[in-house]
């Protein structure tokens, strides 16, 4: 019966050494995953600021450049609505519900996402969302009404777009796919 006793505490010793092991490392994992999702989402929108900056300082209004054939055209115009041109006139709204979807965003990549594909996909829209929101904030006439400065436009009447909206757009398919299948979120 003393061994029964010495090995069980042994045995709870070595537990509890393990989970105190194992904890930290899971913190840490998951500390490292939120970082770099939340690095990549602040790359996607210092490009798209990027590209946007590069298209004001060289064209003008409306001023049209083949990029690609005929197939993508850079096309510099201001959107005051959401992805391809939706909700025209709502800039405020889209800025107020930018800022609350970012906020929703970064806890989600810090505190519930589990996995690191959806906390990248979280960090691509975020991404995007950032992007729209810093023309929104900073661009004429600003306070949460600016512009989007879009510029990529491809054939078939297609209302003309920006990085963002690609990532936006792509991520929320992406998701619904995903949904749609069977995945749970942020495991």
């Amino acid at each position: 019966s003393l061994r029964v006793e010495s090995a069980n505490f042994s045995a709870r010793t070595e537990f509890k050494r393990a989970i105190q092991y194992l904890m930290p490392a899971l913190v840490r994992r998951r500390i490292l995953r939120a970082s770099i999702a939340l690095a990549l989402a602040l790359f996607l929108a210092f490009t798209d600021q990027f590209i946007k900056n590069l298209i004001v300082e060289n064209f003008r209004t409306f001023e049209v450049r083949p990029f690609l054939g005929d197939v993508i055209k850079l096309t510099y115009v201001l959107n005051d609505s959401a992805a391809f041109s939706l909700g025209f006139g709502f800039t405020g709204i889209f800025t107020l519900f930018s800022s609350v979807a970012s906020l929703a965003l970064i806890w989600f990549i810090f505190a519930r996402s589990k996995s690191t594909s959806w906390s990248i996909m979280a960090a691509v829209l975020l991404g995007g969302v950032l992007g729209n929101l810093i023309d929104r904030l900073v661009r004429s006439p600003g306070g949460g009404l600016g512009k989007v400065v879009d510029y990529i436009q491809i054939p078939f009447n297609f209302p003309i777009f920006n990085l963002a909206d690609i990532a936006i757009v792509s991520m929320a398919i992406l998701a619904a796919l995903r949904i749609m299948l069977g995945h749970s979120i942020g495991e």
